[in-house]
C-alpha cells in the first residue's frame, strides 16, 4: 500500500486544497493529512484547529487526518510516507524534508493543480478596494450645468489648501468575517465561526479622515470612552494624519459596530453604544475645543449620528461661532430608528439627508421628492440639499437666488457604482467631497458630482477606508 501525506493550516477548505488533495489521493492508495495545530503559526491561523480538522477529515480524498505540532522533516521520519505532496508554490524553495524522504526511497511531488490562491486570500479578497472601474460618469448631467474636465482638474488642486474641523460622533467599525457551518439542530439558528476581523474608524472620524485623505488639514472634535476603541480610534486617525481632539467620558464607551459577514453578506449587526446626550461638562469641553480653533478653519463639518454627542446647545453655539467668522457650514445627521431631527440644522450651506430622514423630521410621508426637499429647506433655511436616494443616487436642491419666479432648482444623479460592495460610508464620503468642493468655490452641481463620485469609491469596497486625491482624479479621467 503507498501512502501520501499531505500538510498544512487549512483555514478555510477552498477549491485549491480540493485539487490538491484529490491529487495527492491519486497518487497513492492511502491518504493522511497533519493538520498544524493553533500554535504552529499564530500569524497565519485564524480558525481553530477543531474546526479545521474537521473540515479536512470531511473531504472524501482523506482516510486519516490529525492534529500536530510537529515540522515536515520530523513528520516524514515518524511516518514514512511513501509520497509528500506539497503546493506548488513550493516547488521553488528549499524542502530540506526531500534528503529525508530519498534516505528510505520517498517522493516530493508538488501539486498539479490550477487553483492558485490560498485561505487567506480568501479572507483578504473581502477587503481588496474596488479600484473604481464600475463608476460612470453622468456626461448628461455634465453638459447640462457647464461641467468640463479642466473645472474639475482644477478644484482638485485648490482642496488641499483647506482647514477643517469635523465634530461629531465617532465610531468603530469592526467586521468580522464568517464561514458557515450550517443550521443548528437545536432551534432554527444560523451557526457561523468567525474567520478573520478587521477594525475600520467611522463616523466623524472616517469623515477627517476623508478630508485628510484629499489634502486638506483637518482637526476632529468627538467624544469617546476610555477603552481599547478609544485607543485603536487614535491609532487609525494619527495614520491617516488628523488632529485629534477627543475628550473622555467615563460614563459611555466607544461607540462600536460590529457587522458579522459571510460569502459577501452581512449576516448580522451588533452596536455597543450609548444614545444619552453628553452632560453640560463634557458638552463645554467641545466647545471649548473649537474656540481654540475657530480663527484658523475654512469649514465646519457636523457629522451627527444622534449617539448624543451633539446636543441641541452644542450645536446652536458651535454654528454662531463659525457664522461669526464667516465660516462654511455643512451636516449630515444620520437616523438609525425614529431618533434623529436633520431640521435642526439651521441657517447652514449644506445639509446631506437620506429621504427617510427628511421625512422622519417633517413628518411627512406622503409628499414628492422635490417637495420634500423643498419643506426641508424652507425649515432649516439651508442653502443646498442633496437628497440621498440610496441605489437611485442623489436629488440635488438649491435655492435659486437669481430668480424669484423659480425659488430652488433640482436635478438628479443616479447611483455611479453599478456594482457595490458595502454600502455603508457612502454618505460621509459624499458629505465632506462635496462640502470641500462648495467651500472652495465650486457651485451646487460641481459639488454633486464629486460627492456621488466619493460615495461610488467607497460602495466599491468593504469598510470604511479613506478616499485618496488620486482616486478622485483616476475616477473622474482627469
Amino acid at each position: 500500500m503507498k501512502h501520501v501525506l499531505v500538510i498544512g493550516v487549512f483555514n478555510v477548505l477552498h477549491p485549491g486544497h480540493i485539487r490538491m488533495l484529490r491529487f495527492a489521493r491519486e497518487c497513492g492508495d492511502h491518504l493522511t493529512v497533519a493538520v498544524q495545530s493553533n500554535k504552529t503559526s499564530p500569524q497565519t491561523i485564524h480558525v481553530d484547529e477543531k474546526l479545521r480538522l474537521d473540515g479536512v477529515l470531511s473531504n472524501i480524498y482523506v482516510d486519516k487526518a490529525f492534529i500536530t505540532e510537529k515540522s515536515v522533516e520530523e513528520l516524514v521520519q515518524s511516518l514514512k510516507p511513501n509520497i509528500l505532496v506539497k503546493g506548488r508554490e513550493y516547488e521553488n524553495r528549499e524542502n530540506p524534508e526531500e534528503i529525508l524522504l530519498q534516505e528510505y526511497g520517498g517522493e516530493l511531488l508538488f501539486d498539479s493543480g490550477k487553483a492558485s490562491f490560498s485561505s487567506l486570500d480568501l479572507l483578504e479578497k473581502e477587503f481588496q478596494a474596488d479600484a473604481g472601474y464600475h463608476i460612470k460618469l453622468p456626461y448628461k448631467y455634465m453638459e447640462r450645468h457647464g461641467i468640463d474636465s479642466s473645472q474639475l482638474d482644477s478644484y482638485l488642486n485648490k482642496v488641499s489648501e483647506l482647514k477643517i474641523a469635523v465634530i461629531g460622533d465617532l465610531i468603530m467599525d469592526e467586521y468580522i468575517i464568517c464561514d458557515p457551518l450550517g443550521m443548528s439542530q437545536e432551534d432554527p439558528t444560523i451557526v457561523v465561526t468567525p474567520i478573520d476581523q478587521q477594525l475600520f474608524i467611522g463616523g466623524a472620524g472616517i469623515v477627517a479622515a476623508h478630508a485628510a485623505g484629499l489634502g486638506a488639514r483637518v482637526n476632529l472634535i468627538s467624544v469617546t470612552g476610555n477603552d481599547q476603541m478609544h485607543d485603536q480610534a487614535v491609532e487609525i486617525l494619527t495614520q491617516a494624519d488628523v488632529n485629534i481632539n477627543l475628550i473622555n467620558d467615563e460614563h459611555r464607551p466607544t461607540t462600536l459596530k460590529q457587522r458579522y459577514r459571510s460569502k459577501g453578506k452581512t449576516l448580522l449587526r451588533v452596536s455597543h453604544l450609548h444614545q444619552s446626550d453628553i452632560n453640560q461638562k463634557l458638552q463645554d469641553q467641545l466647545i471649548e475645543q473649537l474656540e481654540k480653533i475657530i480663527g484658523d478653519i475654512d469649514l465646519l463639518v457636523f457629522s451627527d449620528f444622534n449617539y448624543g454627542c451633539l446636543p441641541d446647545a452644542v450645536i446652536k453655539k458651535m454654528t454662531e461661532m463659525a457664522k461669526n467668522h464667516q465660516i462654511y457650514i455643512v451636516a449630515d445627521s444620520q437616523s438609525s430608528s425614529q431618533i434623529g431631527d436633520v431640521s435642526r440644522y439651521k441657517d447652514i450651506s449644506l445639509l446631506t439627508p437620506t429621504e427617510r430622514e427628511a421625512r422622519i423630521a417633517l413628518y411627512d410621508h406622503n409628499s414628492g421628492l422635490v417637495v420634500l426637499a423643498e419643506k426641508l429647506r424652507q425649515k432649516s433655511n439651508v442653502k443646498n440639499i442633496l437628497l440621498k436616494l440610496g441605489e437611485e443616487g442623489v436629488l440635488i436642491h438649491a435655492g435659486n437666488n437669481k430668480s424669484s419666479e423659480e425659488p430652488f432648482l433640482t436635478d438628479r444623479i443616479s447611483a455611479l457604482n453599478n456594482s457595490p460592495k458595502d454600502v455603508s460610508g457612502a454618505g460621509d464620503s459624499m458629505l465632506i467631497t462635496s462640502a470641500m468642493i462648495l467651500c472652495i468655490g465650486g457651485s451646487i452641481w460641481d459639488a454633486a458630482l464629486f460627492g456621488s463620485v466619493a460615495a461610488a469609491l467607497q460602495i466599491g469596497r468593504l469598510g470604511n477606508k479613506p478616499l485618496k486625491l488620486q482616486e478622485l482624479q483616476v475616477a473622474v479621467k482627469i
